[in-house]
């Protein structure tokens, strides 16, 4: 299974100005909302998820966020990919009191158990490796995003 598959186009945003997390969850939210991806619930239980498990992590030079829901409020699978003109604060994984701020948010839209674990992993696999995420900021289209992960 590779990442590729779940990428969309219309939910890969590039240098976008956010100035909360809320920002960030609204702007790929509606895009998959109004494409039929999820149900109109999925942002209120991104956010409801976010504020009990964050999931901000603190990487080498460049930090991430993975928020994602329960599989009820997807209905087509899909990794929305946003990268920030200024990073956005998010609490952190591994302490919820801490903040990161984060440079790239990889929204999960994930319906089938088995799916999560590996898309996680192999996200890991990506954001563990500065030269990719750094591809990933300096990319001005989706198509290029799309292209760091084929």
């Amino acid at each position: 299974m590779s990442l590729e598959q779940f990428l969309k186009d219309e939910l890969i945003k590039v240098h976008v100005k956010c100035e909360n997390q809320d920002e960030v969850f609204e702007l790929l939210y509606q895009e998959a909302f109004e494409r039929g991806y999820v149900d109109e619930a999925y942002l209120e239980k991104v956010k409801a998820r976010e504020a009990v498990f964050p999931t901000g992590l603190c990487m080498n030079h460049y930090n991430v966020a993975i928020p994602h829901t329960d599989p009820e409020f997807v209905f087509e699978q899909f990794i929305a990919v946003a990268t920030l003109e200024n990073p956005v604060p998010f609490y952190r994984m591994d302490d919820s009191s801490a903040q990161v701020n984060v440079n790239v948010v990889f929204m999960l839209g994930l319906n089938e158990p088995h799916n999560q674990l590996t898309v996680l992993q192999q996200i890991m696999g990506v954001i563990q490796d500065d030269n990719k995420i750094e591809e990933i900021l300096k990319s001005s289209s989706s198509e290029a995003i799309r292209a760091i992960f084929s």
